[in-house]
């Protein structure tokens, strides 16, 4: 990662554009599979079977491009929006708007990398790199540590009216630093205590067959919000053996509470997994946890995921994935749990039924 410079700004997550007109790259992902949920938290709700588009990864289309400036410095830009493959319309999880998956624009040379726009938030992108099964599927990460109750900024896939340094890579080791003015809203308005500031530094190490670092991610809550500030530390990596790449993460986060007399809510998370590849094929396996604590209320969740990949093509690939979760509660008061199967498109939540077993296949696509 450290020799892509400006994965953060020309996004990490695309692999590969299908041409390029000058300096332009269109570029893009395409994902359709059949959905199972089953054992909803809410009592007497049924089942749920669907087509659904962006199980694995969230669909795009995007451009992106660099311009020569001489002195070894460029310009770059990176346009990217998400849609709905089973319905032609826009990805309703980033809310509709046109490229609200990222827009950006930035230089870079020798001192590394600035950009300014809509950009990914180097803690997700460091989470979802390590994850076997990254954003997408019942399998992900973001089931049980961006979904706590009161802690569902745990995790921010993207920061609006944001600017990221990356630096340049050092032997391996490379920083990524950034803030955002009102990085969880679209909009911006007068005063700096009516906007979410958001702050994030990952310092990183990559060499061989280990991928390490140390993520602290901070939120400053506007007023409206009830909310003080969310502060949260993670630490993981992989190291990949041949036969075999093992990932593990831990995650520490505090949220305050503007209101007098209550008490700091205390998340922490867990992750273990492995992705056996064999050929054209490969198994992931995955294991999270969370505790939450505020006060006397309590409650812990796990996730146990299963996934297998098939590679049809350098560009296609056939997945499967199994996914449920156990959410246990202790103590004379709990503290509810809010953990719900999702998938890259978020499609497990967004029929609001909070449905805990989950079952996948599905197609992928890249260009």
């Amino acid at each position: 990662m450290q020799k892509k410079l400006i994965a953060l700004a020309v996004a990490a997550l695309a692999s590969g554009a299908a041409f390029a007109q000058s300096n332009v790259q269109i570029y893009g992902a395409i994902d359709m599979g059949y959905s199972y949920r089953s054992d909803a938290m809410l009592k007497g709700v049924k089942s749920q079977s669907a087509i659904d588009s962006g199980l694995s990864d969230g669909n795009r289309l995007g451009f992106k491009g660099t311009e020569d400036l001489g002195n070894g410095v460029k310009a770059l830009f990176t346009l990217e929006m998400g849609f709905l493959a089973d319905t032609g319309k826009h990805d309703a999880f980033a809310g509709g708007d046109m490229f609200s998956r990222q827009a950006m624009l930035g230089l870079t040379g020798g001192f590394g990398t600035v950009v300014a726009g809509r950009l990914l938030n180097p803690q997700y992108s460091f989470l979802t790199a390590i994850d076997p099964f990254g954003e997408g599927t019942v399998g992900t990460y973001l089931n049980v540590v961006g979904n706590d109750v009161g802690s569902d900024l745990v995790v921010i896939p993207r920061l609006s009216n944001a600017v990221a340094y990356v630096s340049p890579s050092f032997s391996g080791f490379n920083v990524t630093a950034a803030y955002a003015s009102n990085g969880v809203a679209a909009d911006q308005v007068g005063g700096s205590d009516n906007n979410n500031r958001v702050y994030g530094i990952l310092p990183r190490y990559t060499n061989g067959p280990l991928d390490v670092g140390l993520s602290y991610h901070r939120i400053n809550f506007a007023d409206a919000t009830g909310l003080d500030d969310l502060r949260n530390w993670t630490v993981g990596g992989t190291y990949d053996l041949g036969m075999v790449k093992l990932a593990a993460f831990y995650a520490d986060t505090r949220i305050d509470d503007a209101t007098a007399g209550v008490a700091d809510l205390k998340v922490k998370n867990w992750m273990v997994g492995a992705t056996v590849p064999f050929g054209k094929h490969a198994v992931k396996l995955s294991y999270n946890t969370s505790k939450a604590k505020q006060d006397d209320l309590s409650g812990d969740s796990s996730q146990w995921a299963v996934g297998y990949n098939y590679s049809l093509s350098n560009r296609t690939s056939l997945y499967a994935a199994y996914a449920t979760i156990d959410n246990d509660r202790s103590g004379s008061k709990t503290l509810v749990r809010g953990n719900v199967l999702n998938d890259a498109s978020n499609s497990g939540g967004s029929y609001g039924q909070g449905y805990r077993d989950g079952l996948q296949f599905g197609m992928m696509h890249t260009f």
